[in-house]
């Protein structure tokens, strides 16, 4: 069995959130979260489209006989049908031109996540040995890094950290990622945006999550980026197994 539970918060320097998420503990557990952008409410209206989008494509076309294709597929086209609702929107209303949000959506099926992901939002797995980072950051930093222009220390204190490359609602098309990552018995996957990532070093994220049970981790976590300055939202979606807690 898996549970699923998740935290928002604005943090300590924005005047509003505009961090969406969703999650659904049914047959399949899902979850996505999404990080706007553009403007003093632009990137609130984008994010929430996001998350509104891909929830309505997910519950449509979810069925118990999916193949694990047929679920790669779902996932992808709800991303991608995002996208053509936050372009259209910013089409029609100047207010939100330009606007755009990351996200990121993981599907469990048995022993196995399926995630879409577009920008910087993150998917982590946990284990009770390791962190790993499933997803690769769609931004300009992470660019430089794989060109050997910057080293992953760089990256991390660069003042172009925020940059993206990739964004739900940008242009009318996107190039939405797939993977697919083993959760074992005792493995947790952690879906968030870079208010959390900028901030919490991975093993500090690892050893939380570890060390608490999901819903208190997830409040744990987004209070640790607060207490490293909050500089940003923060928002937190962790999918658990029941009794996945390893230390105390």
């Amino acid at each position: 069995m898996r549970q699923i539970f998740g935290y928002t918060d604005m943090g300590k320097q924005r005047a509003m959130n505009q961090d969406a998420y969703h999650f659904d503990i049914g047959a399949y557990p899902w979850a996505v979260v999404c990080d706007g952008m553009g403007g003093p409410r632009a990137g609130d209206v984008a994010s929430g489209i996001g998350v509104d989008v891909i929830t309505r494509t997910i519950e449509r076309g979810l069925r118990p006989d999916m193949t694990e294709n047929s679920v790669r597929t779902l996932l992808v086209t709800a991303l991608a049908t995002a996208n053509t609702s936050i372009h259209v929107r910013a089409g029609d209303d100047e207010a939100c031109a330009g606007m755009g949000t990351t996200a990121v959506c993981a599907l469990v099926r048995g022993g196995l996540a399926h995630i879409a992901h577009v920008g910087d939002s993150r998917a982590y797995l946990i284990t009770p040995e390791s962190i790993e980072q499933v997803t690769r950051d769609h931004s300009l930093v992470q660019a430089l890094v794989e060109q050997g222009q910057l080293t992953p220390e760089q990256a991390k204190v660069s003042p172009d950290k925020n940059m993206i490359t990739r964004a739900l609602g940008v242009e009318e098309e996107v190039a939405v990622d797939y993977s697919e990552v083993y959760l074992g018995p005792g493995d947790s996957l952690l879906l968030c945006t870079d208010g959390l990532t900028n901030l919490v070093p991975d093993q500090e994220l690892r050893q939380i999550i570890l060390s608490h049970e999901p819903q208190a981790a997830v409040e744990r976590l987004v209070a640790r980026a607060n207490d490293y300055g909050g500089l940003d939202n923060i928002t937190a979606v962790l999918i658990a197994a029941e009794g996945h807690r390893q230390n105390t």
